[in-house]
């Protein structure tokens, strides 16, 4: 008798073995799952079938092994370079592509999809690969709901499920915006040390004192005049506290500081921008949430 048919759960068929894919086969099998694995590369697959995966040896076989597919790529290309032999093998199957990608090559993908008789779901994975299946783990979803809601147990195992809505695009949408702050959060930190050790003062030095403003940003959005989402929402910009003119005046200083320095400034520069264009269009009196007037409306040049 086979793994899936002495199991009392559905089988998963998780196709992409890089690490996030191989935390999320060890947490399926570790509730019981029975799952089918394909990579390109079949090594990959070792330490997975060790602990009880069973390797198909085509895509076309991978999908044959269960009604819940889970894609865990590099991006969505890769799963038209692998699926596209095997199409055949998608109706009935409900496709839950956890790759990186645009809102519109999301939606595409469900166009794509739903060609083939699949039912397509979008996920956003928010989380390193050594806390898939823990509590502080999360993932964004999106798709019909009638094709997530029938997997959310399976899915929850891998972190606790947030379904935005039937738009395929929102969860890459919701996802981006996560990796927006995070990744220029991250280049922000390395250019604040990189001023920092133009002036002697080590990263190791540097980071402990760089860190609690990061961690800070929370409590300065909560003070003052209340919920800043609600306020943006409602575009309202209240300037009694930190003002554009104010935080204008330290993005020139930093632009300036990083100059001196001969530190890059592609980064300060484009905050700087920020402030500027809200000082031109008779802003500077309000609350620096006022910037994102010109985030949402950037002006062209010719």
């Amino acid at each position: 008798m086979s793994a899936a048919a002495k199991s009392p759960l559905p089988s998963v068929t998780l196709i992409g073995l890089g690490p996030m894919g191989q935390a999320m086969v060890s947490t399926l099998l570790a509730a019981g799952h029975p799952v089918t694995v394909w990579n390109r590369t079949p090594s990959r697959a070792a330490a997975v079938v060790a602990e009880g995966a069973t390797l198909a040896a085509t895509p076309a076989e991978a999908l044959a092994a269960s009604e819940l597919v889970i894609l865990s790529l590099t991006d969505y290309q890769a799963m038209y370079d692998i699926l596209d032999d095997a199409t055949a093998g998608l109706s009935g199957r409900t496709l839950v592509n956890l790759s990186s990608d645009t809102p519109d090559r999301a939606r595409e993908a469900a166009e794509w999809a739903a060609l083939h008789g699949a039912r397509f779901v979008t996920g956003g994975v928010m989380t390193p690969a050594p806390m898939v299946g823990t509590e502080a783990a999360y993932v964004y979803y999106s798709g019909p709901a009638d094709a997530f809601e029938p997997h959310r147990a399976a899915l929850a195992l891998l972190g606790g499920p947030r379904f935005l809505g039937e738009d395929p695009g929102l969860a890459q949408l919701m996802y981006q915006a996560q990796l927006d702050v995070f990744l220029t959060t991250l280049s922000s930190l390395l250019h604040a040390t990189a001023l920092l050790g133009e002036g002697g003062i080590s990263a190791t030095e540097a980071f402990p004192e760089l860190l609690p403003m990061v961690s800070s940003i929370p409590a300065m959005l909560s003070a003052g005049s209340g919920n800043v989402g609600a306020q943006l929402d409602a575009g309202e910009h209240p300037g009694e506290l930190s003002t554009v003119t104010m935080m204008g005046a330290t993005a020139d200083h930093i632009v300036a500081t990083s100059t001196t320095l001969g530190v890059d400034t592609t980064l300060p520069k484009a905050v700087q921008g920020h402030y500027a264009r809200a000082i031109a269009d008779g802003y500077g009196k309000d609350n620096w949430t006022r910037i994102i007037d010109g985030i949402r409306a950037p002006r062209t040049t010719a």
